[in-house]
């Protein structure tokens, strides 16, 4: 039997047996279904049942930034609500088991659409019911108690967007190694016209459709089966979560460029549908998420440049690291331009 990077099957096998006797019918075999910097996301069978195990990168990581019981603690918490999340079957703290703390969930089918190719097929009717699906699962996300959830102490509300601004603030800091024009005046910006929170709710911090499976029901609608990768969920202002999504949605019109989104898919809703359906159907004011949507273009242009970083180290590999850097300022021009046309 060979063993995926970062899973021995055999201990695996032993550990569940011990601590969910009658779950596993016979010998595992297992494969890597994601990796990069993300945690590592293997599917495991038995050969009749089918089982999702996360795991945090291979190698020297900070504990806080792949906290596995954090991560089966918040789909725990939501598999009674109407977000759908995979159910969690068992949570290991122990290292000595597969290496690192690790958790276990139900395999959920669905595809995770990454690219506008990959939503070709669908068509643009279906392309389109899909999307606004995904606005109302965030919708129904925020909308959950986190308190009644038994996820009160989830997170610190109380100055959230100061903080995520400072956070991101030292992350560029971090990778400086280049003049970015623009890229501090923005940050300031950003500083200078920081909208007041709605009240907290629970927060996804990394939503997108890729982070979603999706998969056509007997009627012919394509419904989000499971949200996932909720590393970076937390409690604090849900229009970061709309936000993100705005940015996500826009058409950067980038030929050849190693940055995929959906959004130049045929029938993909524009920002401006998103937000608007987001409005509607949360009941939120939503007339500072251009406030929103310019933090989520500096955040990824913080985040791109400290993988050119990586890249003039010589610290990544793999195709189109090279081209990274010069999407930086398109990034940062969007960001301006969406703070300052509001």
């Amino acid at each position: 039997m060979s063993h995926p990077p970062g899973l021995d099957l055999d201990q695996l096998r032993a550990h569940l047996d011990r601590e969910r006797p009658g779950l596993v019918g016979g010998p595992l075999s297992g494969r890597l279904i994601e990796g990069g910097r993300s945690n590592l996301t293997y599917e495991v069978s038995d050969g009749t049942s089918k089982w999702v195990v996360r795991r945090p990168p291979l190698g020297h990581v900070l504990a806080t930034a792949h906290d596995m019981k954090r991560e089966h603690r918040v789909i725990a918490a939501l598999h009674d609500t109407p977000v759908p999340v995979p159910e969690a079957l068992l949570l290991c703290e122990d290292d000595s088991v597969v290496g690192a703390p690790f958790y276990v969930m139900e395999f959920v089918d669905g595809t995770p659409y990454r690219t506008a190719e990959q939503l070709a097929p669908l068509g643009a009717e279906r392309t389109r019911a899909a999307v606004l699906g995904l606005v109302d699962t965030l919708v129904d996300l925020h909308a959950v108690d986190p308190a009644e959830s038994g996820l009160g102490d989830f997170g610190r509300p109380d100055g959230f967007l100061d903080r995520q601004l400072r956070r991101w603030g030292k992350q560029l800091d971090a990778s400086r190694n280049r003049e970015l024009p623009g890229i501090d005046e923005l940050h300031a910006a950003l500083g200078r016209s920081l909208p007041g929170s709605p009240a907290p709710t629970i927060v996804h911090g990394d939503y997108r459709l890729d982070n979603v499976l999706v998969r056509q029901d007997a009627d012919g609608v394509d419904r989000i089966k499971a949200v996932l990768d909720w590393e970076m969920s937390t409690l604090g202002d849900p229009l970061t979560d709309l936000g993100l999504l705005a940015m996500y949605s826009a058409r950067l019109e980038l030929p050849d460029s190693p940055i995929s989104t959906t959004a130049s898919a045929a029938g993909h809703p524009a920002p401006a549908e998103l937000i608007e359906r987001y409005a509607a159907r949360s009941g939120r004011d939503v007339s500072a998420v251009s406030w929103y949507t310019a933090f989520a273009w500096f955040k990824l242009a913080v985040i791109l440049e400290g993988i050119h970083y990586r890249y003039t180290l010589g610290q990544t590999v793999g195709a189109g690291f090279d081209r990274i850097g010069e999407l930086v300022p398109v990034f940062i021009e969007h960001g301006t331009d969406t703070l300052q046309k509001g």
